[in-house]
């Protein structure tokens, strides 16, 4: 349960990140509602991961979901490059969290 709270969390995360350009982007109580929604779920959900997993795992998964996320909705939703190299990047990082996964 605790892996699933994690992916949760990062989606939440990835989540967050894109209604910070929507808060930027328009500045209503709805936008800073999502945004409150978005990181106060992520963080209550790697509260509960953190319960049962390793610190420097859980951490290091939520960000890399997040983060890459982040990125992901930037290019399909905000017309961001979807150069190679970018993609490869984000390849990266979502294989290294399924690393540490498959480690821990």
């Amino acid at each position: 349960m605790a892996w699933i709270s994690l992916i949760i969390a990062g989606l939440c995360e990835a989540f967050g990140v894109f209604t910070i350009n929507k808060l930027n982007n328009n500045r209503d109580w709805q936008s800073l509602f999502l945004f409150v929604l978005g990181f106060g779920a992520s963080f209550l959900f790697l509260a509960y991961a953190m319960k049962t997993l390793p610190m420097g795992t859980a951490y290091a998964i939520w960000t890399g979901i997040g983060s890459s996320g982040g990125a992901l909705a930037g290019i399909l939703f905000y017309g961001e490059s979807k150069d190679w190299k970018r993609l490869t990047c984000i390849s990266i990082i979502l294989s290294a969290a399924i690393g540490l996964k498959l480690v821990s």
